[in-house]
Parts: C-alpha cells; sequence; structure tokens
C-alpha cells in the first residue's frame, strides 16, 4: 500500500530502473549491482551525505532501506571504486527516461503567457582541490570541471534540467552550448559568452528561435528602426545585421534599460512578439542562476565525492536525477509548497511512511501571523547577561605600552 511506503523507497520506485537488471551490465558483480549502487547514491544526493564514512553511519542507521534495496554491508573503499568505474551513459540514459516521466506531468504546461517556453542554456563550475585533480588545472589555483545545462522554463514556476553536457574546466561556454542548442519550438537563451556569428547565422537558417546578449564592441548595421513603446523601458528595437563583414542574416535587436540604467542589447529571431517581451524572455535567462545555486546548496552538488573524471560526471547526473525526483514529487503531490520545502520534507520524513509525508505537505497552521511587528527602538529595561559571559559596557580606548 502506498501510504505505509518509506518517502525514500516511493521516490526510488519513481526511477525506470529495468533495464539495469541486465545480467551483462551486472557481470561479475556478486556484492552490488549497477541498480542497487546507483538507489544508494541517488538517497544519499538527497539526504545530503557528504563522505563515504558518512554513508556507512548512515547505511547502519538505514537498515530497512538498506534491506529494501538489497544491500547487506559494502565498504567505502568498494563504492568510491564501483562509481568511479561506473559507464556514464548508464546514468545519463536513465537520466532521459526519468524525464520521459516528468513528461506526464508538464506535458500540457505552455511556457510563459504569449512567449512559450524557454530553453536557457549556460555553465556552471565545480571547484576541485589541486592535490587530488591535476587533470581538472586550468590555472594556478583554479582546477575545475564544468555542467554545461540546458534548462526547460516550462511554466512561470517550473523548471527542470534536459540536457547536460560535463566537461574540464578548459572547455568554453559555447563549445558546451553547442551541444545543447538543437532544433526545438522553444527560444533558446543565452548570455555573451554563446555568441558567435557563424552559429547565430546556422541558427538562424535552421529556424531556431533565439535571444541572446550581444557584445558591446561588435558592429551593427541598421536596416529598419521600429517604434518603441511609450512608457516602457525599451531604448531600442530594429531589424540590424551584425559584424563589419555584412554577411550575417538579419536579426532584431532589442536594446533595454534595467532598473539601474543598464543598457541590455539581446539579438533575436523572435519578430512576433512585442519588444517588451523580447527584453522579458531575456530576463528569465536568471532562472537558471538560481537553478545553479539551488543545486549547489540545496542538494549541496558542491560536495563531490570523487575527483576522478568519471566519477565526477555520474555525480553530475545523480544530481539531476534527483532534482528531477524531488520536481516529480511536487507535481504528484500537487503541493504549492517551494522545491526547498519538498526536499526539505523528504529529508525529514525520509524513513516515514508516504502517508504521513503527504499530510505533513498539506499541514496549515492553526494560527495565522500577524504581520511583521514593530520593533522597540531600546530594549525595555536591564538585559540580563546571565553569569558566564565577559561583558563590556563600553569600550575602552586602546593605550600603547611598552615591555620595561
Amino acid at each position: 500500500m502506498l501510504a505505509h511506503k518509506t518517502v525514500i523507497s516511493q521516490c526510488l520506485s519513481l526511477l525506470p530502473t529495468e533495464d539495469l537488471s541486465c545480467p551483462l551490465l551486472n557481470y561479475d558483480m556478486k556484492k552490488l549491482s549497477v541498480e542497487q549502487l546507483i538507489k544508494l547514491f541517488i538517497t544519499a544526493q538527497l539526504d545530503h551525505w557528504e563522505s563515504y564514512p558518512e554513508f556507512e553511519i548512515k547505511m547502519r542507521a538505514y537498515s530497512g532501506l538498506m534491506k529494501e534495496i538489497g544491500i547487506e554491508s559494502i565498504s567505502s573503499s568498494q563504492l568510491s571504486r564501483r562509481i568511479n568505474d561506473l559507464d556514464t551513459t548508464v546514468l545519463q540514459k536513465l537520466f532521459f527516461k526519468v524525464l520521459h516521466q516528468l513528461n506526464f506531468h508538464t506535458h500540457h504546461f505552455s511556457g510563459l503567457p504569449n512567449i512559450g517556453r524557454l530553453r536557457i542554456v549556460d555553465a556552471t563550475h565545480i571547484k576541485l582541490p589541486a592535490v587530488l585533480s591535476e587533470w581538472a588545472y586550468v590555472t594556478k589555483g583554479w582546477n575545475v570541471v564544468k555542467m554545461h545545462t540546458r534548462l526547460v522554463v516550462a511554466s512561470p514556476d517550473v523548471h527542470y534540467p534536459d540536457k547536460i553536457v560535463p566537461s574540464n574546466g578548459k572547455a568554453s561556454d559555447h563549445e558546451g552550448g553547442e551541444l545543447l542548442i538543437e532544433i526545438s519550438d522553444a527560444t533558446y537563451v543565452m548570455d555573451r559568452g554563446y555568441m558567435d556569428k557563424i552559429r547565430m547565422n546556422r541558427w538562424i537558417k535552421e529556424g531556431i528561435k533565439f535571444v541572446i546578449r550581444i557584445k558591446s564592441d561588435i558592429t551593427i548595421q541598421v536596416l529598419e528602426e521600429f517604434e518603441v513603446p511609450e512608457g516602457e523601458n525599451i531604448v531600442r528595437d530594429a531589424k540590424v545585421i551584425l559584424g563589419a563583414e555584412k554577411k550575417m542574416e538579419p536579426v532584431r535587436l532589442v536594446e533595454y534599460q534595467d532598473s539601474e540604467g543598464k543598457i541590455y542589447k539581446v539579438a533575436t529571431t523572435r519578430w512576433d512578439l512585442s519588444s517588451p517581451e523580447i527584453a522579458e524572455i531575456y530576463k528569465n535567462r536568471w532562472v537558471i542562476e538560481l537553478f545553479f545555486k539551488w543545486i549547489k546548496q540545496s542538494l549541496r552538488f558542491v560536495k563531490v565525492w570523487s575527483t576522478k573524471p568519471q566519477g565526477i560526471w555520474n555525480q553530475m547526473y545523480i544530481a539531476m536525477i534527483a532534482y528531477v525526483l524531488t520536481l516529480i514529487v511536487k507535481l504528484k503531490s500537487k503541493s504549492e509548497k517551494s522545491m526547498l520545502s519538498i526536499l526539505k520534507h523528504i529529508q525529514t520524513y525520509l524513513n516515514r511512511p508516504w502517508g504521513q509525508f503527504i499530510d505533513a505537505l498539506e499541514y496549515k497552521p492553526k494560527k495565522t501571523s500577524k504581520g511583521r511587528q514593530k520593533i522597540p527602538d531600546k530594549p525595555k529595561g536591564k538585559v540580563n547577561y546571565g553569569h558566564v559571559a565577559l561583558v563590556v559596557e563600553k569600550r575602552k580606548k586602546q593605550v600603547k605600552r611598552t615591555i620595561k
């Protein structure tokens, strides 16, 4: 019965793992199958297991879960070796299958009002310890890997990664982006690091919709100026050709001013939208920055379990699967709580029945807040500091002293 199933068991049951039981995939894996390994690490990502010693503590504490997964005992060294040796394409395929399940809950979402779905492309980096990751060297004191990400904005409140490309730190943003930009009904949104006239020209010819911020020093030939709406922050709306060579296909240039007076110049192929809507599309690029911040802080993605390439690539996919599972739980439960709140509830009720988890999500405080209360200018009465602390009421002026 679903209500009596534990929260983590229900989360793991959402994984389409039928292909992971393939005998060839598990050849000579007597103690820990690929399916068991993946379920263990996804649990660790959801529940913030930050080191292999913590793995061992949690596995002993969650004996019921370990029995359900089918793990009796496994050492830290074995876990480390297995996650480093696991073929990343296995996790990549599992990620796409989990996305297929997510699509069941999001296929009716139409993106932003009047604009449609967005695909925001950007990259984030994970810093590694220099001593253990010479292969990730970029420059002195900077050993990093990158995760090039394509984030779908399915609605104003629902966004998720639908493709990632792991790389070392020397791979540029536009090199990673080249593998993420495909023909789609969605509009791609990118920062200046992805601007490349040859690629942009190809996107135009292939009918790929995009909004991209352009570099400030690029030559612009204006073909036609359009009227800008009054009362808006739009500075210019024009049909232009970019580049001194004047060989590019024409694009639309929209310049707008933010609340601090900063001017943004974006090129787009969306001729069907108003200039304020074009500006609104680019402002949504900030969603991917919030996503990167979320996975690093809330999923603790900055705590890597490996300093070897394949181990880190595997953790990238595990983190993305954990994020998508959290989103599926949010959509299945029809909860209005934030993704962070859903994740905190999963962690708190990890080993409790699913029914208790749902009750907790639906809980509403009996007393309502009276709003922010006025704070008095000075505390009333004498402050009680207790009997232990050193308390100095007034700072004394430092007197220069010499040793006699």
